[in-house]
């Protein structure tokens, strides 16, 4: 029997892209645009940020980092029991005591103050604890690249937290902000006036030491120098430390980044025109290595740009280890192949060009290596996405974390509050809502934290045997 259409007075309504009056439309449209109303929509925006922005801000209008409970310490901080802990405290006035909000109410203490108790417990606990993290004496620092030229899949945030994951842990940590866009210096409250305070001079100074070399050579020649620039004079004078900034964290520092960044991008190429035998690739690691930033920190996070350009380059070519997040989907798993193709044919071209000089002058051939490459899955829906992670896994194998960093209802307020999810009171949220957001990141710093500890075990190791 067929089945009996509905009366017209019980029909579905029709989508809202039927019936649409082109004069209602017309009159909602507006004016042409032209390219000054680019710069007022920029305008809205920036004034809309630096609201959002303060409300993170104290009196000095500087970013400050929230107070941590003696609740938090024990559990997550410094592995001792509460109740030790008050003990300690209370046999050893001179330590902070933390304050209290109430009579009798929970102790709050500040990071540095968390970070002086740390150091406390490792003077005079127990040896068999953890109070402070695994760091041979001897190695640098290592650098952390976070890239994927897709966009959206939590590169920035997944940067951001590990280091505050470290810097939890008691690590010293940088962060090199190198996307253009500038989401990690937003997110560290950092202040960049224009290029000059990003990294950019540092790799404008190592192209002019470069070009210095290559001039001392065409004298020897007997041929003319070619000028340095203003840009590269000014350069020559500007060392890293410089450029670094204190942030909200006792122990996290910053060299920020801001929309002039990405003039490098154009810049560099015209260098490298210039100057062929420049080894643009090594510019971040040679200058950071010249000027003792590398002594200066345990870790160093780079958050790389969206795209394969000359300044993920860098970032890619001075990290030991390379994160690389990404979605459990077919597309950005596809994607993710592609930028794996991308970077293999990125860095054997480079290998390629260098090496047929070397071979041709007897010199030692160049190779690019890490300590470790791997891909984390971010947002993940165990429920949505379990079967497509774990075909991922199947495919990719140890270059894939199999840690999957969940999305949780925290992640998402605390973006809302413009902080971190370590930056994040638990006190404004549910209580098993909290501890559900941290462990999944917790879980993350875990994974990368094992990561790290064999890598330097080794270098730790392969040091003893050279001494032998």
């Amino acid at each position: 029997m067929a089945s009996q259409q509905p009366p017209p007075s019980q029909a579905a309504p029709l989508p809202p892209y039927f019936n649409i009056s082109p004069d209602a439309a017309l009159a909602e449209l507006g004016d042409s645009v032209t390219t000054s109303d680019f710069a007022a929509i920029a305008e809205a925006c920036a004034r809309g940020r630096d609201d959002l922005a303060s409300r993170g801000l104290n009196e000095e209008g500087r970013k400050t980092l929230r107070l941590f409970s003696s609740w938090e310490i024990t559990r997550y901080l410094i592995p001792i029991a509460t109740a030790h802990f008050r003990r300690v405290l209370k046999a050893n006035p001179d330590l902070p005591q933390g304050r209290s909000e109430t009579e009798g109410g929970a102790k709050w203490f500040s990071l540095d103050e968390v970070l002086r108790l740390r150091a406390h417990f490792a003077a005079e606990g127990s040896k068999s604890k953890e109070y402070r993290p695994y760091r041979p004496k001897g190695l640098s620092a290592k650098i952390v690249a976070v890239a994927n030229f897709k966009g959206g899949v939590g590169k920035t945030s997944t940067a951001a937290h590990l280091a505050m994951s470290a810097a939890l842990d008691g690590y010293k940590v940088l962060t090199i902000d190198l996307d253009s866009q500038g989401s990690m210096t937003s997110i560290f409250g950092g202040k960049v006036a224009d290029e000059w305070s990003t990294v950019f001079p540092l790799l404008a100074r190592h192209y002019a030491s470069h070009l210095q070399g290559d001039n001392r050579l065409r004298a020897d020649r007997g041929e003319p120098p070619v000028p340095l620039d203003d840009t590269l004079t000014e350069a020559l004078k500007i060392r890293s430390r410089e450029l670094i900034q204190n942030t909200h964290w006792p122990n996290i520092d910053l060299i920020g980044s801001q929309l002039n960044l990405y003039w490098a991008e154009f810049q560099i190429p015209v260098w490298r025109m210039q100057g062929r035998s420049w080894k643009l690739w090594d510019a971040l690691t040679d200058v950071l290595a010249e000027d003792g930033v590398l002594d200066d920190y345990d870790l160093i996070f780079v958050d790389t740009p969206p795209a394969l350009g000359y300044l993920t380059i860098n970032g890619l070519a001075a990290a030991d280890i390379v994160l690389v997040p990404l979605g459990a989907s077919f597309l950005e798993f596809d994607s993710t192949g592609r930028f794996f193709d991308m970077l293999h044919s990125t860095f054997r071209s480079i290998e390629d060009g260098e090496n047929l000089a070397a071979r041709a002058l007897g010199r030692s051939e160049l190779s690019f290596e890490w300590d470790a490459v791997r891909t984390i899955v971010t947002r993940f829906d165990a429920v949505q996405q379990g079967e497509m992670a774990g075909l991922m896994q199947a495919y990719m194998g140890r270059a894939m974390t199999p840690q999957r960093q969940d999305f949780t209802a925290l992640i998402g307020q605390a973006g809302e509050q413009v902080n971190g999810i370590y930056e994040a009171d638990y006190r404004d949220f549910n209580r098993d809502t909290y501890i559900r957001g941290r462990e999944t990141f917790d879980a993350t710093y875990a994974a990368f934290k094992r990561l790290l500890i064999g890598i330097w075990r080794r270098e730790e190791l392969a040091a003893q045997e050279g001494e032998e």
